[in-house]
């Protein structure tokens, strides 16, 4: 049994994406572990457990991406891959290595294998603005038990602005003699959501059960997280209702605030654009697109991002132009 401890603050951003990594490294492996989380919240917390910033992963009480001059602190703790890029967690490659694994080539076999092929997003050498939207059309639920679930989920953000408990969902699927955690994973296989190691729902596109930078407020009160920029301006033909987005640039922060009626959106300022880009990988558009599809104040502030970013692929689409992709790639999937 190999036992994992996320030593971390109260509500450390990071941990969802180093929990989500552990579940990619491990997925199919023939090992036993368990996985536990420690809070520390006091630097003599931090020296007592030893945690040199939040989330630090200790495997079998041994810390293995220790770096000699880290200290234990409160503070974030910042990992950098073979590319020289930073990151809030360890990358996959870099886990199954602590993990005491071969061949870090099997991550990329390991990743793809964890959700159907038909849904993967974001290839190498493609459109990303079409593959997202191709993508997302293929990702649909596979029969009525995940159809009633999914539009179960899509309401209860739609209604309350969070993501259902497992206990909400399970009536529904007992109709269908299942369980709502089978039938969770069944959705999350297919990249129509995205669960955590705990079960829990991490999100369901368009909508996040975490803050993002895209805040979208609805008609009702309601507020909502979207996953991305595209996903922000689809909304408002997801649920036939007027909808207006505040964010802010992906490079400078400047705010942007954006109302959007089905396929017409107006932005403040008006020049604002959004990039729309991916790794050169493959995986659930969680993953792999949507921390990089995000809006800029103007064409020239987008490309700088790009510019500053060689390791993302994308290009720049004009608000009418990614507001036409959001209603394609939502108009028509909630249902009454």
């Amino acid at each position: 049994m190999m036992h994992l401890e996320i030593l971390q603050v109260p509500d450390c951003p990071n941990v969802p994406l180093l929990e989500q990594r552990i579940g990619q490294a491990l997925a199919g492996q023939p090992i036993q572990w368990e996985l536990r989380h420690v809070i520390v919240d006091d630097p003599r917390s931090a020296e007592l457990t030893g945690m040199t910033g939040s989330p630090t992963l200790l495997v079998d009480g041994h810390d293995p991406f220790a770096e000699p001059d880290q200290v234990p602190s409160v503070s974030c703790r910042l990992y950098r891959d073979a590319t020289g890029a930073v990151g809030g967690a360890p990358t996959v490659t870099a886990l199954r290595t602590a993990f005491g694994m071969d061949s870090p080539a099997a991550d990329v076999r390991v990743y793809v294998e964890s959700i159907n092929p038909a849904a993967q997003c974001c290839p190498a050498d493609s459109d990303p603005a079409a593959d997202l939207e191709a993508s997302r059309g293929r990702a649909t639920p596979t029969g009525p038990a995940e159809t009633a679930v999914h539009q179960a989920i899509l309401r209860s953000f739609a209604e309350r602005g969070t993501s259902p408990t497992i206990y909400d969902l399970e009536p529904i699927a007992r109709q269908f003699d299942s369980s709502a955690t089978a039938i969770l994973r069944s959705l999350h296989d297919a990249d129509v959501i995205r669960i955590e190691i705990s079960g829990q729902i991490r999100s369901a596109y368009p909508f996040s059960a975490s803050p993002s930078p895209h805040r979208v407020h609805l008609p009702s009160g309601v507020e909502v997280y979207a996953m991305c920029a595209i996903d922000a301006l689809g909304i408002s033909s997801r649920l036939g209702t007027d909808t207006t987005i505040t964010t802010s640039d992906a490079g400078d922060q400047a705010p942007i605030t954006i109302s959007v009626r089905g396929i017409h959106a107006h932005a403040q300022p008006a020049t604002v654009v959004v990039y729309v880009g991916s790794e050169a990988a493959q995986g659930p558009s969680a993953d792999i697109c949507c921390s990089h599809i995000n809006f800029f104040k103007d064409r020239a502030s987008g490309e700088a991002w790009a510019t500053a970013h060689p390791n993302v692929s994308g290009s720049v689409l004009d608000l009418d132009e990614a507001t036409t992709v959001g209603a394609a790639v939502f108009g028509t999937l909630l249902g009454t």
